[in-house]
């Protein structure tokens, strides 16, 4: 719950900061010198690529709790095995056992979303986040029944 409540703040702080350039980008092509409407179009810029990208981070984080959920009712969820320090932080060579589990387990069924998200997981939990990102995209495509490379 507190992942999702700072989430929802951060994206409302960036919503109000694109909307404050966008206002800015406005009153300077409003201006209406060569310049200034450079300027004015650059900035506006900015926050159309920023609102594409919350919103597609948004999409892909609501489809993988989809598919947290769905797993997690049909008990498939990946059971935390791994050994932590003292201070909480998982343990390496645990990390490293899991993810040779949870690999092996893909290559045999690399059709199945459910072994691509557990892997995902393992990747995580391994601190590896953009192979655990494209992992989990594809435990996406292939619940949607697309193809995605791998």
């Amino acid at each position: 719950m507190r992942a999702k409540i700072t989430y929802l703040v951060t994206a409302a702080v960036l919503v109000f900061y694109f909307v404050l350039v966008g206002s800015r980008g406005v009153m300077l092509i409003q201006s209406g010198t060569l310049i200034t409407v450079s300027f004015g179009v650059a900035v506006l810029i900015l926050p159309v690529i920023g609102l594409w990208f919350l919103w597609k981070n948004t999409q892909f984080v609501r489809k993988a709790n989809q598919l947290s959920a769905e797993l997690e009712a049909e008990g498939g969820l990946p059971v935390d095995e791994l050994r932590r320090l003292p201070g909480g932080r998982i343990d390496r060579d645990s990390a490293d056992e899991v993810f040779a589990k949870r690999k092996a387990e893909t290559e045999a069924s690399p059709d199945d979303w459910r072994c691509w998200f557990r892997l995902a997981v393992a990747y995580h939990d391994a601190r590896d986040t953009p192979r655990a990102r494209k992992a989990m995209q594809r435990a996406i495509a292939l619940h949607e029944g697309r193809t995605a490379a791998a």
